[in-house]
């Protein structure tokens, strides 16, 4: 309490005290991708409030794992884009060809790729976690399209000429559409993924039993280009 003096005047001294019950020392702290208020009064009572938007908050399993199964999810569509334009159009060379020596070997090669193809194709479908309807759907389209492209290339064999322009330039476009869509995925989604996987890079066994197999593959898929 104040002292009061003769005329009703106040020490000065209890006078800053009575006033410092307003007085409040605010503390204001931004962090990284994060910040936090503060304030005390001479109480001693303090109250603060903060707002988390830091790394941890933005990067939860959760959001990490969803992201992952879109990110399969992606990946599998267009490679079954790419996948489908290329079979299509192997199937209309192939129910348009008229010699057996043609043939027999272009059947052997397609149904080589087109196994092979199916594999990465599946292995794609089952990362991305689709539903089960989606899966049947997708599995069936691959399925059909280098039959389809087969009953269409036979359908079309009394005006269909390999060598003509327009079916050069026809076949020249959708098989580069195809080409582009499939290296794309295949070395930035496929296999980028595969040489990136920790397990590998710690490996150097690992790694060149990894590069061996690539090549070798590459080169029995080139090789399919004497028949196909």
């Amino acid at each position: 309490p104040a002292d009061a003096r003769p005329g009703g005047g106040i020490v000065a001294g209890d006078e800053e005290g009575a006033t410092g019950h307003a007085s409040h020392v605010h503390v204001h702290t931004h962090a990284t991708h994060g910040h936090a208020h503060g304030h005390v009064d001479d109480h001693g009572h303090g109250h603060s409030h903060s707002h988390g938007s830091g790394p941890a908050a933005l990067t939860s399993p959760d959001d990490a794992s969803i992201a992952e199964t879109i990110r399969n999810r992606v990946v599998s569509q267009v490679l079954e884009l790419g996948i489908l334009v290329h079979s299509v159009i192997i199937g209309v060379s192939l129910g348009a060809s008229l010699r057996s020596s043609t043939i027999r070997p272009l059947v052997g090669a397609l149904s080589f790729h087109q196994f092979f193809e199916g594999i990465g194709l599946g292995g794609c479908i089952v990362q991305a976690n689709f539903r089960a309807k989606a899966t049947v759907i997708m599995a069936t389209f691959f399925s059909l399209t280098a039959p389809v492209g087969i009953t269409l290339g036979i359908a079309i064999t009394s005006i269909y000429s390999e060598h003509s322009s327009t079916a050069l330039v026809v076949e020249g476009v959708f098989n580069s559409a195809a080409a582009g869509i499939l290296i794309y995925m295949s070395l930035v989604d496929l296999l980028a993924t595969d040489f990136n996987n920790p397990k590998l890079q710690t490996n150097t066994r690992l790694q060149l039993a990894t590069y061996l197999a690539l090549f070798i593959g590459a080169g029995l898929m080139a090789l399919l280009a004497i028949w196909a």
